[in-house]
């Protein structure tokens, strides 16, 4: 997993919670990394599982919820930084078509060792249905992230989550425009 994806969430606990949770979490996880991460170093994504699983215990907000806040954090991060993937795009469907088709292309480029999650679409007039597929079984971190694109691009849309296996590594969301 990317840096970028540990230091934002580092970032979002430091603001939310304090600094003091953020270092209890690092220090009581016992990461391989020793919580020190950078944007554009590469890290097992069970140490950020840990930090999650770590902040859920302390604050006894779940997990799930705890990803989807962070989903919605990351997706301001990610129009601040890299504002070009956002440009030309006129509303979320659009855009959502553009996840494996442009952007996670260009990140491949970027960083050839990302691990990305795959997103195959399938749209209808008012409906997309997105196909979540990855290992790392953080469909709710993706969810947060669709409920951001949907209030970036400004649209009433309804967002609804169907686990397609018991594992959590393919997840079905269905977007209905309002």
């Amino acid at each position: 997993m990317k840096g970028i994806v540990f230091t934002e969430f580092i970032e979002m606990v430091e603001s939310k919670f304090g600094f003091d949770m953020m270092d209890d979490i690092i220090e009581s996880a016992n990461l391989p990394s020793g919580g020190i991460y950078t944007a554009v170093g590469t890290y097992d994504h069970n140490e950020m599982v840990q930090l999650v699983v770590g902040l859920s215990k302390r604050t006894e907000i779940p997990v799930d919820l705890l990803l989807k806040t962070y989903g919605k954090h990351l997706f301001g991060v990610f129009t601040t930084s890299y504002s070009h993937f956002f440009k030309n795009i006129d509303n979320v469907f659009d855009f959502f078509e553009q996840i494996d088709r442009y952007i996670h292309v260009e990140v491949q480029k970027l960083y050839p060792d990302a691990e990305l999650p795959k997103f195959d679409t399938l749209r209808t007039d008012n409906t997309l249905e997105m196909l979540y597929q990855s290992d790392r079984k953080m469909a709710d971190l993706a969810d947060g992230l669709i409920e951001a694109a949907i209030e970036y691009f400004q649209e009433a849309a309804t967002v609804e989550k169907k686990n397609m296996n018991e594992d959590g590594s393919l997840v079905k969301f269905i977007i209905s425009k309002i």
